[in-house]
């Protein structure tokens, strides 16, 4: 089963399920309210799931400040739930999860998968909670970061609408990151379950594209693909938006477990951004 299934990575798991040799359930919201126990655990039961790809979160990063005992609800809570279910079957849960679990660490390395957690904001805070609730049942948990794609709502999408419409933009040269294409995180959740090799391999994994940018040269790369030349894109420092919560000023995953444990290579950040705005095109 795969939770948030209208979500950007929901949607990439679904395009790949016509290749699987088992059966998927697509829940979102209107199918199935993982914040009920009850719910939960009837649907697990009454379809005989074995698995759970849990895609559904919470992601408003600044309301989160506000509004933490929603975000608690569904980024935490709803896990446990998920985990209790799959506990009840003997089943897996595939987690995922973000970088701003590390959001008040001071590192300038590549953060490790057993490096100490430190949000700084609400959104941070749940997520780790919702780490911690999933290790109720057998599990993998897999940290991401900066994911787009073709779908909802995402920075390439809005920086495709902005470099094409504005004459000129600043963004945030000193926040550092790694761009995610949520096809490239779907592709890699799906083998491991296709594989088989998920069952062996619990634990917490970091999954990016690879390579390392900042926002603003991740517009500058998003405008000069797409052929958005008239746009004056300037780096700016992030104090010059004020935001309700401290965003991470360096958030670069380290995917060695990933690649030693699963024996698989991951693509290079602008080369997936090509493979994305392609389809955007294409639509």
């Amino acid at each position: 089963m795969v939770t948030g299934s209208n979500g950007q990575l929901g949607t990439h798991m679904r395009l790949l399920a016509p290749g699987s040799k088992h059966t998927w359930f697509f829940t979102d919201v209107a199918e199935l309210d993982i914040t009920s126990r009850e719910a939960v655990l009837s649907f697990v039961t009454d379809n005989n799931i074995q698995l759970i790809v849990n895609c559904a979160a919470y992601t408003n990063v600044d309301r989160a400040e506000s509004e933490e005992a929603v975000a608690m609800r569904i980024n935490a809570e709803a896990v446990g739930h998920l985990a209790e279910a799959m506990k009840k079957m003997d089943g897996t849960l595939i987690h995922v999860s973000t970088d701003y679990v590390f959001g008040g660490n001071k590192n300038n390395t590549p953060c490790r998968e057993d490096e100490p957690s430190n949000p700084t904001g609400a959104y941070g805070r749940t997520k780790l909670a919702g780490e911690q609730a999933a290790s109720g049942c057998k599990h993998l948990i897999f940290r991401t970061a900066w994911l787009y794609s073709e779908y909802g709502k995402n920075f390439v999408l809005t920086m495709l609408n902005l470099t094409a419409s504005k004459p000129e933009l600043k963004v945030v040269f000193d926040q550092v990151g790694t761009p995610t294409y949520a096809g490239d995180l779907a592709c890699a959740i799906f083998a491991i379950i296709e594989e088989g090799s998920y069952s062996k391999n619990q634990g917490i994994y970091h999954f990016s594209d690879e390579g390392v940018c900042s926002w603003f040269d991740f517009t500058k790369e998003i405008a000069r693909q797409s052929g958005h030349h008239d746009c004056n894109i300037m780096p700016c420092h992030s104090n010059e938006f004020p935001s309700p919560v401290k965003r991470p000023a360096y958030s670069v995953l380290d995917k060695t477990k990933y690649k030693q444990t699963f024996h698989r290579t991951v693509p290079y950040w602008t080369d997936s951004l090509a493979v994305c705005l392609n389809n955007i095109n294409k639509k």
